[in-house]
């Protein structure tokens, strides 16, 4: 038996977030409504919407050598995250992010990775033990390509990798090592030079070149239109799309797709031998969960909150082959 669900290799950032009637244009300067700080960073995040959800998870990552890496090591564990592998870096200070939060629900993001970039290869050969100790690994982009390469080497499960925040020209070993490689709509577009991915179509035809790129399973994140995904093993490269979930009120966007992702990892450690579309259904009702509430990790649902049917199957009617 695995001793975690999910195993997160990634990024811990402090959010500093500003609320604004609207997203400032350049050389402009707002008036916000409120201010507010949150613990952050894609890899955390996921790692706490996973735990949340109830899985067992562990993080290797590192802080800085400060007041901010110090308090977010404690919340980790305050959220059941195994901290073993969370590491405070002398001389280096905490990553923060710059988040502008507009009244519509739109985000603005800047972030200063810090501690963040001292991720290594030599972290993965420290914690070998640990590759071998979980169902599913998470990786994003928020730390060097090179750590991440390597943890994907060393993990023989189930591997994300959240391709966030984009770039251009990722290596073809990045692309082809994960199991699922998951972006949102602006990602596949900056990914395979489109000029947009904003519809299920132009999504299918991102999913098509991801593949010739080297991508195995892909999965595609549209907001409010819901997910499309192609699976490896399926030869004819059929393509679906999981329907999304209404949403009464969008509040704040910030964090959703890092809910999507924890909640993936979370049903695929959980229902392993549940179909990949049921999953991601089961993760967009999560992601639109925290779309109607503030913050980043303050907004992920914890187990119960989210009406998801204990039978995944009885999702099968919310996605349908394209």
């Amino acid at each position: 038996m695995a001793s975690f669900d999910v195993l997160v290799f990634g990024s811990c950032i402090v959010d500093f977030i500003s609320y604004v009637p609207r997203l400032p244009k350049i050389g402009e300067t707002l008036h916000g409504t409120k201010f507010a700080t949150g613990n952050g960073g894609k890899g955390a995040n996921q790692c706490v919407a996973a735990a949340r959800l109830g899985s067992r998870t562990a993080m290797i990552g590192k802080l800085g050598e400060d007041p901010w890496g110090i308090a977010y090591r404690k919340t980790l564990a305050s959220e059941g995250v195994n901290v073993d592998q969370v590491y405070i870096v002398p001389g280096e200070s905490t990553g923060i992010a710059q988040i502008n939060v507009a009244d519509n629900g739109d985000n603005q993001i800047v972030i200063v990775t810090g501690a963040n970039r001292r991720l290594e290869p030599s972290d993965v050969e420290r914690h070998a033990e640990i590759f071998g100790q979980a169902r599913i690994l998470v990786c994003q982009l928020e730390t060097p390509i090179e750590g991440t390469i390597a943890a994907l080497k060393a993990f023989k499960g189930i591997s994300i990798v959240n391709a966030a925040p984009a770039e251009r020209n990722l290596p073809r070993s990045l692309l082809s090592i994960a199991s699922i490689f998951c972006v949102n709509e602006t990602e596949a577009a900056l990914l395979t030079d489109m000029t947009t991915v904003s519809d299920v179509q132009q999504a299918k035809v991102a999913l098509y070149k991801l593949r010739d790129m080297g991508c195995k399973t892909i999965i595609i994140t549209l907001g409010e239109k819901g997910a499309v995904f192609a699976e490896e093993q399926d030869h004819h490269s059929k393509v679906y799309h999981v329907l999304p979930v209404k949403v009464e009120k969008v509040v704040d966007t910030t964090g959703a797709g890092d809910a999507f992702i924890g909640a993936l990892a979370h049903f695929l450690a959980k229902h392993p031998d549940e179909l990949l579309a049921n999953c991601v259904a089961a993760a967009n009702h999560v992601a639109a969960w925290s779309v109607q509430r503030p913050g980043t990790q303050s907004s992920f649902p914890r187990f119960g909150d989210v009406p998801i049917p204990t039978n995944l199957a009885t999702l099968g009617n919310q996605w349908y082959c394209i």
